[in-house]
């Protein structure tokens, strides 16, 4: 029987002409055949124009590493394509779940302190909020007045706190609202000395009627997405899962 079967398979050299017009997909699954289809869907000369094609940078890796065959390059360049292009797994924080505090205040004396959760303020599909401002008598701000400005980010119930900004100075004597940013930390376990690329934003009128607050990326200036923002909290309000990913 094994000899009646022996004869029904086709050729050594069959199985490479025919390799030569199957994509990745097919090849991987013919190699799952028998021990001489492997071999054949195997050959370099079977993937070195597929890898040349797809991914040209690691082609040029056999030159230097001529033992690693093209398939085991073309592998693993398909691997770390799909892990580029994975979408991101949706927050585990909501935007239910955290309060903004905002404090502004000269030479010590507070001007306003808000505290409201992020889902009643104004915003508009990005990380950006504006809120209104009750002060009282106050008259707005005086250029080259010195001001220091704090933002945190609360987990409903004071489980957990992020400061976002605490930034101290005087602002220009020509803005005609208050803009303040300091560059955010890198999220998750990564070193601190990585920037992050983001940074946290905060503009208040001269007559401090109302305040916005965000996130921007440095690259574009833009406001990252609302779950991209808490994407990024998530890594300080909520306990760590990078042990189990």
């Amino acid at each position: 029987m094994s000899e009646t079967r022996s004869k029904n398979l086709p050729p050594w050299e069959a199985l490479v002409m025919v390799a030569h017009y199957l994509d990745p997909q097919t090849l991987a699954l013919a190699s799952c055949v028998s021990k001489s289809w492997c071999q054949a869907m195997s050959l370099d000369v079977v993937w070195q124009p597929l890898c040349s094609s797809s991914f040209p940078s690691l082609s040029n890796l056999k030159i230097s590493y001529p033992s690693v065959p093209y398939h085991r390059l073309y592998a693993t360049g398909l691997a770390a394509l799909k892990r580029r292009h994975k979408p991101p797994s949706k927050p585990r924080l909501s935007i239910d779940n955290i309060v903004f505090t905002i404090q502004l205040s000269t030479k010590g004396v507070p001007i306003f302190t808000i505290a409201e959760a992020a889902s009643k303020m104004n915003n508009n599909q990005v990380f950006k909020f504006d809120v209104d401002v009750k002060h009282g008598s106050f008259k707005g701000i005086k250029g080259l007045e010195e001001m220091k400005v704090t933002w945190n980010v609360v987990l409903k119930g004071w489980e957990a706190i992020f400061t976002m900004m605490d930034w101290q100075g005087k602002l220009s004597c020509r803005a005609v609202e208050g803009w303040f940013s300091e560059e955010l930390p890198c999220a998750g376990c990564c070193s601190s000395e990585v920037g992050s690329g983001i940074v946290a934003d905060l503009k208040v009128d001269m007559k401090v009627e109302k305040v916005s607050v965000g996130i921007l990326r440095v690259v574009d200036w833009r406001y990252v997405s609302i779950e991209d923002g808490l994407r990024y909290l998530q890594h300080f309000l909520l306990p760590c899962q990078c042990d189990g990913m």
